[in-house]
C-alpha cells in the first residue's frame, strides 16, 4: 500500500465521524475523530521522516 493510500484511508475513516460530531453533536464520534486525527499525525510524521531520509541518502535521485 502506498503512503498516499494509507493517508487516504485514514481520511476516509475520519469523514463520517467529523460529520456526526459537528452536524449531530455526537460526542463519541468526536472521540473517534480525535483518535483518527492522531493516527494521521503519526503517519504524516513517518512520511516526513522517510522523505528526509531519502533526500539525505540520495535515494530520490534513483526514482
Amino acid at each position: 500500500m502506498s503512503r498516499y493510500d494509507e493517508m487516504s484511508e485514514l481520511l476516509d475513516q475520519l469523514e463520517p465521524d467529523i460529520n456526526k460530531f459537528y452536524n449531530k453533536g455526537n460526542k463519541a464520534a468526536g472521540t473517534r475523530a480525535r483518535k483518527t486525527l492522531q493516527a494521521m499525525k503519526k503517519k504524516a510524521q513517518e512520511i516526513r521522516m522517510e522523505i528526509q531520509e531519502w533526500k539525505n541518502t540520495g535515494k530520490v535521485d534513483e526514482l
